[in-house]
């Protein structure tokens, strides 16, 4: 399991915990007074680490590489997945999973940047990065779903489009602009949630929904921290100042109306538990889809328009 240069003594004091637990088993004795009071050190360590996170801290979260992706939480959370294939134009991009599925019995259309636990699976989904025809796949099958009056469910996790001489020759800038333009007119609920990275127009692709959720430790933002940092100073290593200038985290942008509502984490991010996000997260879906049922296609469409043309928006005081 990766382990992050602030959760170090963490780790320390767990394995010098699991060390007397089988000294003791070992030796036939009890260790159990100094294991309980290591127990509580523990705790308390934890509580006091995880409850100062600075923003960098949660951006390293949310890139953790044990951390749960779409395929995960498609495997956690629904039933009768079936994955759909290629936008009909060049191929099939899988950065970007997509399939049809069920959530406690309703269907649904889920999609979801995916990338891989090691190197030969990360290229092969290229580090969750879309090229064009992924963008064009999922445009392919929200319209697909909006035809049938299918919820579409959105996991967002990419540090961004990806913007290889390929993807530029192939239209990566229009087919987000063109996600952009069709989402909007969708006639069927939209929930997307950010699971972890949520970077610039990659995320924004297939980000334009009725409810936008976010992981508590994910983040969203018009670019990359290193990125930012690369542009203001010319130097990437003032990345971890740039995070805390980007307000980037489920507490901010709360206040600025770009998310609706913050999915609780474990302590230390949801690879701490799996199981318990996915429930989380499924429960949060299934509100916002009774939630967004009851309202006309008409009100339906007004209201995603007005979400996203009020971002933004600034009141000039005379």
């Amino acid at each position: 399991m990766g382990m992050l240069d602030f959760e170090k003594p963490i780790v320390e004091l767990e394995s010098k915990i699991e060390e007397l637990k089988n000294f003791g088993t070992d030796k036939n004795i009890s260790l159990d007074p100094e294991i309980k009071k290591l127990q509580e050190k523990l705790e308390k360590m934890k509580s006091e680490i995880y409850s100062r996170l600075s923003v960098w801290q949660r951006v390293q979260i949310a890139r953790h590489p044990d951390r749960p992706y779409t395929l995960d939480y498609i495997r956690m959370m629904t039933t009768d997945f079936i994955e759909l294939h290629g936008d009909r134009q060049f191929a099939d991009d899988l950065a970007l999973v997509a399939g049809f599925a069920q959530l406690n019995g309703t269907k649904v259309l889920i999609l979801g940047h995916q990338k891989g636990r090691d190197t030969r699976e990360n290229v092969k989904r290229n580090f969750g990065c879309a090229h064009p025809e992924g963008y064009r796949k999922a445009m392919r099958l929200m319209q697909l779903a909006g035809k049938f009056r299918l919820p579409i469910v959105i996991l967002i996790d990419t540090p961004g489009a990806y913007p290889g001489i390929g993807a530029e020759e192939r239209g990566q800038a229009q087919a987000i602009a063109s996600n952009l333009r069709d989402m909007v007119g969708l006639k069927t609920p939209i929930v997307a949630t950010i699971i972890g990275e949520g970077g610039s127009g990659g995320a924004l692709g297939v980000g334009v929904a009725d409810r936008v959720c976010i992981l508590e430790h994910a983040y969203y933002s018009v670019i990359s921290p290193e990125g930012c940092a690369s542009i203001l100073w010319r130097n990437s290593v003032k990345a971890p100042e740039a995070a805390e200038a980007l307000k980037i985290t489920g507490e901010h942008l709360i206040k600025f109306g770009i998310v609706d509502e913050i999915i609780s984490e474990p302590a230390g991010g949801a690879h701490k538990g799996p199981e318990q996000v996915a429930m989380a997260l499924k429960n949060s879906i299934l509100k916002h889809i009774k939630e967004l049922s009851r309202l006309s296609q008409e009100e339906l469409i007004a209201q995603r328009y007005n979400k996203f043309r009020k971002i933004g928006e600034v009141i000039e005081s005379q």
